[in-house]
């Protein structure tokens, strides 16, 4: 792929220059190594790479932490723990501080296997929560953080012989997500090649299943984003087993939520398949709405400086950096980057666009990315941190980026 190669041969040979960058702020990490981790981090003063030391370290959210949720405007951090080596999961809320130290409030047992979250309903009193290996949706009342209250959990069962009988033995939902009208609930799910789709009343926080839309069969739908455009709505959903990115309308039928495909392109732009041993992780958007981002894993498709002996390199998976057409929703392949390391299972942007965290599970490491709002460009590292055990998310102490 000539542009690919091209793209990462330019843009290698700048990555490691420290952009000019004026942010501030924190970043809780969580990591399968029983930790959720804050980090303080400042960069502006073209002070070359910075290596950040933890400010906080909570040891409170169970055995697997595997998702972070923040509800910013309450200062409420939710933990989803996987709980791979016990039958269940758990959900834990913190309450957030400005140093950085995270308050345990309340702790309750979940169906196995959760590694999604979104507050949803009146006064963001809701916690919808994804379950990979339980096979399973819930709701939760966390109106009160110290009483947490599960009110719904639909169980999904296979209706047919799976595609990939090892990555879809059983149903995998896969991520939680709210609409941007904050009326419907979207659960893309790896097992069934589908996306469920459910309305809720916002004060009941009661689901009601609308018909899932359907994805290519073995593609094995991971994460979604969406998009507001002027007067359309698009959404753009990853498949891991895939590796593609799939584009669609979504437009509101009688009072119903509707996406339409139009367009489905691999990971890394239009041009020939990824090779089956790639797997998407993340999809972003921009604060602007104008770009979107996306993780790969198990790719190497680059070698980088160390970040702890720069005499020595490292491999590393790529970022793949997309502009949105704003008038047809479709994707122009701007850049591609090193992500920084080992399969970058998470990452976020934070709400001036100028700052990637990126969490590299492999690695046990989380590097932050400048980025110019003003380009969309990705530039170099800028900040780490290394954290022990396999990180899962990092997520910016800020308001959720709306589309």
């Amino acid at each position: 792929m000539p542009v690919r190669r091209n793209l990462q041969k330019s843009l290698v040979s700048t990555l490691l220059c420290a952009g000019n960058l004026a942010s501030a702020g924190l970043v809780y990490v969580s990591s399968y190594s029983q930790t959720v981790t804050t980090l303080n981090y400042t960069h502006g003063q073209n002070t070359g790479i910075q290596k950040l030391s933890p400010v906080s370290v909570s040891q409170s959210c169970s055995d697997n932490p595997s998702w972070l949720t923040l509800d910013h405007a309450d200062a409420i951090l939710y933990c989803i723990d996987e709980g791979l080596n016990t039958p269940g999961g758990a959900l834990t809320t913190f309450k957030t501080a400005s140093d950085g130290s995270l308050q345990q409030l309340g702790q309750v047992s979940t169906p196995n296997g959760p590694v999604s979250g979104v507050v949803f309903g009146n006064n963001r009193h809701g916690l919808a929560v994804a379950h990979y290996g339980g096979s399973a949706f819930t709701t939760w009342d966390v109106s009160d953080p110290t009483n947490l209250k599960l009110v719904q959990t639909i169980n999904f069962k296979l209706t047919g012989p799976p595609t990939d009988p090892d990555r879809q033995d059983a149903p995998h939902p896969h991520e939680a997500i709210l609409d941007p009208t904050g009326k419907f609930l979207l659960v893309p799910d790896l097992g069934m090649d589908l996306i469920h789709l459910y309305s809720f009343d916002p004060n009941s926080l009661k689901l009601t299943s609308i018909t899932p839309v359907s994805v290519k069969p073995g593609s094995g739908p991971r994460h979604l984003a969406f998009v507001v455009k002027g007067s359309k709505t698009f959404a753009y959903l990853v498949t891991e087993l895939g590796n593609t990115i799939i584009g669609y309308e979504v437009t509101y039928p009688k009072g119903k939520i509707q996406l339409t495909e139009f367009f489905s392109i691999p990971s890394h732009g239009p041009g020939p398949a990824e090779p089956s041993s790639y797997a998407v992780s993340e999809v972003v958007l921009s604060p602007d709405t104008n770009y979107l981002i996306v993780s790969s894993r198990a790719e190497n498709s680059s070698t980088i400086p160390d970040f702890d002996n720069p005499s020595q390199t490292i491999p590393s998976d790529p970022l793949i950096n997309f502009k949105i057409c704003p008038d047809t929703g479709e994707l122009e392949l701007l850049q591609v980057v090193p992500a920084g390391g080992q399969f970058p299972r998470q990452f976020s942007i934070n709400q001036e666009g100028n700052l990637l965290a990126v969490g590299l599970q492999d690695d046990g490491r989380v590097v932050f990315v400048d980025r110019d709002p003003a380009t969309g460009l990705l530039g170099g590292f800028v900040a780490y941190a290394d954290i022990a055990g396999q990180i899962t998310s990092a997520v910016f102490d800020q308001a959720d980026i709306k589309p």
